[in-house]
């Protein structure tokens, strides 16, 4: 047996700190990493973790005293001598490399979770705790990152699949080292960081100088948890300071992460972030705008009813909605494009074109129609930043895209780069990734202007809500057989409504008016897009 000195590791740049708490005593049998004390400064407080395993013999500090880098905390009879000096602050032994299998980790009692998404590719070098892919229940989604690094050389899973807890994800080809790395301790660019992720989470303008954990009184400052489990959260993306702890005075422990996660995927429990967007989607009581309170109505006194949950999609595009319409001071201008020859073109061209199998639709000469208005109006195309606008260089465009799960808003980027014929074929194969619930972030994120289009649904005009931060969007409902005068008779024309929607704080009615009447010039002659 070897009794081993257990020292206090780098901290950073703090001369004493002081031990606020004693978390083992003598006679206690401890793992490595375990944590022994808590300290604190003036800026952090931080769990001391043992650097080995076995029985502890003396403690040799007590609460109140002073302690800094090198202090021997106490005294571990270790069940084995160490090959190496067992010192925390020691570095890693020579290397050996080999394929290390990355595996679904406890996500709850689910079964058959959807991949919606993969974010990675053969051949990326992964971090540590680098999300891998997404997954989806029928209650939430959930990221699942890599518990190793190295070069990913095998992918098991595609978009689609259907996996479970201990199913393989990934095969990298991984550095792995001999002895237990330096950073199991608390370094301070751990400790710090999770300090200054809790302030600017709280919007406090001071550091938090709370002990992290005091007996009788309030947790205050880095929730009550060790190392080990503070990683176990971070792999799963869980906020540590949301978990209510069941441990010893507190103590969060690895089963209370685990029963958080799932019931937040089960629907049971929110994240504060889930929390915030609730009201806003489901028509909170405007308390925060000072508005009077939402009418409570027991639907039931009148009549049958029937409850249904609105969907994860709806809930997120609902928030949103919601923000844009109370926060832009929007301006629709409505106005009718004739496209009686762009029509007969648009036909003339789908029958041309049978065998490739594309289908040329109206929307699509309309993206090349708005990125022509755009880039001679180029105030639609901005953006703003505080007090000033950033105008974008690339047209990317937007489509309002009617699922079975909701409004999803697909992008086609470069429009500007594009032909009629490939925008279609883009379009088509972003509108079934949409109804089969199979888009990724990327593919719904970076659009300049939007239009939400009713197709062949019906309608004649509508005020469409700008889809920040964009600064404008056009809406077009049915096109319409109407009598117009030429100036010696009326003929029949095929007309189409549009209604632009536009941010009065960027834009005026003038430009405006402007933008509606070039955009409609350019579909009645499709031929001024080359000029």
């Amino acid at each position: 047996m070897a009794l081993i000195e257990v020292n206090v590791p780098d901290i950073g740049d703090f001369d004493e700190v002081a031990v606020i708490e004693l978390l083992v005593k003598v006679g206690d049998t401890v793992k490595a990493e375990q944590s022994l004390i808590t300290v604190e400064s003036d800026k952090a407080s931080m769990e001391i973790p043992s650097s080995t395993a076995g029985v502890i013999k003396e403690l040799r500090v007590k609460l109140g005293d002073k302690v800094k880098q090198g202090s021997v905390v106490l005294v571990v009879e270790a069940a084995e001598s160490p090959s190496v000096t067992p010192s925390p602050l020691a570095k890693a032994a020579p290397v050996a490399s080999g394929p290390v299998e990355i595996h679904v980790p406890d996500i709850g009692d689910f079964k058959d979770v959807s991949v919606i998404e993969v974010m990675v590719k053969l051949g990326d070098s992964i971090k540590l705790e680098q999300s891998l892919i997404t997954v989806e229940s029928d209650k939430a989604a959930m990221e699942i990152p890599s518990s190793a690094a190295g070069v990913l050389k095998e992918l098991k899973v595609k978009v689609g699949d259907k996996v479970n807890i201990g199913d393989l994800l990934a095969i990298l080809e991984s550095t792995v080292s001999t002895t237990r790395p330096v950073d199991v301790v608390p370094t301070p660019v751990a400790a710090v960081s999770a300090v200054t992720a809790t302030v600017a989470a709280t919007g406090a303008v001071n550091a938090v100088s709370a002990p992290a954990h005091a007996p009788g009184g309030a947790a205050l400052g880095l929730p009550h948890a060790s190392p080990s489990v503070r990683k176990f959260a971070r792999e799963l993306g869980v906020p540590l300071d949301e978990i209510k702890g069941n441990g010893p005075k507190g103590r969060i422990t690895q089963d209370d992460v685990q029963a958080f996660t799932k019931a937040v995927m089960s629907g049971a429990a929110q994240t504060k972030a889930q929390a915030a967007k609730a009201p806003a989607a489901s028509g909170g009581d405007g308390a925060a705008l000072g508005l009077i309170p939402w009418p409570k109505v027991d639907f039931a006194k009148f009549g049958p009813i029937e409850r249904k949950e609105m969907g994860r999609i709806k809930k997120i595009s609902g928030a949103n909605l919601l923000r844009n319409a109370i926060m832009i001071p929007a301006v629709t201008n409505h106005d009718d494009a004739d496209i009686t020859d762009l029509e007969a073109f648009r036909v003339s061209t789908n029958k041309e074109n049978e065998k490739s199998g594309i289908k040329v639709t109206m929307l699509a000469f309309l993206i090349k129609a708005c990125v022509a208005a755009l880039k001679k109006y180029p105030e639609f195309n901005s953006s703003l930043d505080g007090d000033a606008l950033v105008y974008k260089n690339y047209w990317h465009i937007g489509f309002a895209a009617d699922t079975p799960n909701g409004l999803m808003v697909p992008v086609i980027r470069d429009c500007d780069k594009k032909g009629v014929l490939q925008i279609s074929k883009e379009m088509g194969e972003l509108a079934k990734k949409a109804r089969d619930g199979k888009l990724g972030p990327a593919e719904m994120t970076g659009a300049t202007f939007t239009i939400s289009s009713l197709g062949g649904i019906g309608g004649k005009y509508f005020t469409p809500i700008i889809n920040a931060p964009e600064v404008a969007i056009l809406g077009v409902c049915k096109s319409t057989m109407e009598p117009v005068w030429d100036g010696k008779q009326f003929v029949p024309r095929l007309m189409l409504p549009l209604s632009l929607t536009w941010d009065h704080r960027v834009i005026d009615g003038a430009a405006a008016a402007r933008f509606n009447a070039f955009l409609g010039q350019i579909l009645s002659d499709f031929r001024r897009v080359l000029l």
